[in-house]
């Protein structure tokens, strides 16, 4: 698997596990999971206090124990923002203790004595950045945590936070597929109306290309937010009939094709690959062997477009149940 320079300071796998969902199945399978991940090449893991309120990352936690050396091989990176209860987020807390806290706690979880990436998970309105900054300078003095990041942030909220900060952000997390194109919509004239072509997110791709920030794209098989995966959705005849025809082509997965698709951006975005299922994830990292030409790249993303554009004008049949 490729390496790619995250923030143009850590090598990466341009692939990385996130691991939301690893507490919900078997330890064993979650274990066999992170390894069949590293034997692919996969060496960057994404945590967050929140996934299965912190059993996530003791499940990772006792991964590591049991595999002596492990630690050395990978990155890992946790959030925090969030403050949930079992079925919504209640409030945002970016405050000084509850960044420490959610650190040390996420620490003895993981079993190690730092991470190496930290991100806050969403954008608090009720930020105060000079707070961030005095808990990531005590962070980054100790050690505890090596390079910062963000998640859903957009561009003014990056430069707020940057300005604060003594440590570069060297991470935004987004969602991107190639069925939920917001993210890279702003750089692309191949819109359908007017409406379309307003700048929703003040072209933030851009904004991190400039400043050497690396985009890590969550959900990359997702329809908008969390609207299931594309593959097989009836609402997206048109890209389905171009990925199922370009794998065929390929000799590759349709989940494959989606995931070349992000990894042909020159951002060198990486995607996070959510799936508990092993040979699932062999399957995917078969993207990485993947090349899709720049015609390839557009009909994908215009496929798209005649879909969303079917969509918002009522034309599309309705979800499938299952």
């Amino acid at each position: 698997m490729n390496k790619i320079k995250i923030g143009g300071m850590l090598e990466a796998s341009e692939l990385a596990l996130g691991c939301m969902r690893d507490c919900r199945i078997p330890f064993e399978d979650a274990e066999q999971l992170i390894l069949t991940a590293v034997d692919e090449g996969i060496n960057f893991f994404d945590h967050a206090d929140v996934y299965g309120f912190g059993a996530s990352e003791e499940y990772f936690g006792r991964i590591l124990m049991r595999n002596p050396g492990l630690r050395e091989r990978i990155l890992i990176q946790s959030k925090c923002t969030l403050i949930r209860d079992s079925e919504k987020t209640l409030y945002l807390d970016t405050r000084k203790e509850h960044i420490l806290k959610s650190v040390d706690e996420s620490l003895k979880r993981l079993q190690t004595d730092h991470l190496d990436t930290f991100l806050l998970h969403h954008p608090d309105t009720l930020i105060e950045p000079e707070e961030v900054a005095e808990a990531f300078d005590i962070l980054h003095a100790s050690g505890k945590v090596r390079h910062f990041g963000v998640s859903n942030y957009k561009t003014m909220d990056l430069v707020f936070l940057q300005s604060f900060l003594n440590q570069k952000l060297i991470i935004n997390q987004m969602q991107l597929s190639v069925a939920h194109t917001e993210l890279i919509d702003p750089t692309n004239s191949l819109k359908l109306n007017e409406s379309d072509n307003l700048d929703r997110n003040g072209g933030v791709l851009t904004y991190m290309r400039m400043k050497g920030m690396t985009a890590q794209a969550w959900s990359p098989f997702q329809v908008r937010f969390y609207g299931g995966v594309f593959m097989n959705d009836d609402r997206y005849p048109i890209l389905n009939g171009v990925v199922n025809r370009m794998s065929e082509e390929k000799g590759v997965s349709p989940s494959a094709i989606a995931i070349a698709w992000i990894l042909r951006h020159p951002a060198k975005i990486q995607p996070l690959i959510g799936t508990t299922n092993k040979e699932r994830l062999r399957d995917i990292c078969t993207a990485c062997s993947v090349e899709l030409s720049r015609a390839e790249w557009y009909e994908l993303y215009r496929a798209t477009l005649s879909d969303e554009g079917r969509i918002q004008t009522g034309s599309s049949l309705s979800k499938p149940s299952n």
